[in-house]
């Protein structure tokens, strides 16, 4: 075939198509290698979708949610299954010995957390077990459900909660509890008129350790505890000299409650 002629005279030989190919093979691959590494934009909008969600269910409000629906179960779960049949029917005979204190040192933790009054479950433990291992299970139990709650309130209720922390009082009991967290949870434990649930979740919204919130909850409760175990384990006998003296044992946490409310006042009043 005779070579095409140019306007000058010159001849313009014709690219083969085989070079031709080769020359646009990179150019193809770097194009394919770039369509590759682009995600498409369904992916992104996929992604951007995956982690706004993300964001939202680990916001503290969406916590504070999960906390409130969680605490609203269990207090249903013990409305339905009534845990206080346990001084009308007793204990299951199926459990005995150390695995029957145990097991009920964790049964009185859960439902501790669900709201349920730790003075009906300290005459429970008096009246199954006995003083010395009521006692046990009942003092057990309080630090378990003491630290269930404390735990709950600070992952999911302490980020939402503390922003609203804006009244004098609130702020003072915050900065009490924050700075003095073993001195103000042994008050608030030794002074039976604070809920044992109220006491935990503040402390949880607070910035109170974790060793004074448990150390001040096992030793703070003993004696209000004791009490009330021994008058469970003679409550068959109302006038025995212990049961008597029991009864007048719960008094004095409230009196000595008392006075260091009073002493501590000012710290309320964020003078």
């Amino acid at each position: 075939m005779l070579d095409a002629t140019n306007r000058s005279g010159g001849t313009a030989t014709a690219t083969p198509p085989a070079a031709a190919s080769e020359l646009a093979a990179p150019e193809f691959a770097i194009a394919a290698e770039i369509a590759v590494a682009t995600p498409t934009a369904p992916a992104v909008a996929s992604a951007g979708l995956a982690a706004r969600c993300t964001r939202a269910l680990l916001s503290p409000w969406s916590r504070l949610s999960l906390l409130v629906a969680l605490l609203a179960g269990a207090a249903s779960s013990v409305l339905l299954f009534e845990p206080q049949r346990l001084l009308s029917d007793g204990w299951p005979p199926q459990l005995n010995g150390a695995a029957a204190v145990v097991a009920f040192a964790v049964a009185y933790g859960l439902v501790t957390v669900a709201f349920v009054p730790r003075p009906l479950l300290s005459l429970a433990a008096g009246a199954l077990f006995g003083s010395q291992l009521g006692l046990a299970a009942a003092i057990g139990g309080t630090v378990l459900g003491g630290g269930l709650a404390f735990g709950l309130g600070r992952l999911l209720g302490q980020d939402a909660l503390r922003p609203l922390l804006r009244a004098r009082w609130l702020k003072a009991a915050d900065g009490q509890l924050s700075r003095h967290g073993f001195r103000s949870m042994m008050a608030a434990r030794l002074f039976p008129g604070i809920p044992f649930w109220a006491a935990n979740y503040c402390a949880a919204v607070s910035r109170m350790g974790w060793l004074p919130f448990l150390l001040a909850t096992a030793l703070g409760t003993i004696p209000n505890t004791a009490a009330y175990v021994v008058a469970g384990a003679q409550a068959s006998a109302p006038t025995s000299p212990a049961f008597l003296i029991a009864m007048a044992f719960i008094a004095v946490p409230t009196l000595v409650g008392i006075v260091v409310a009073w002493r501590k006042r000012h710290h309320l009043r964020g003078r």
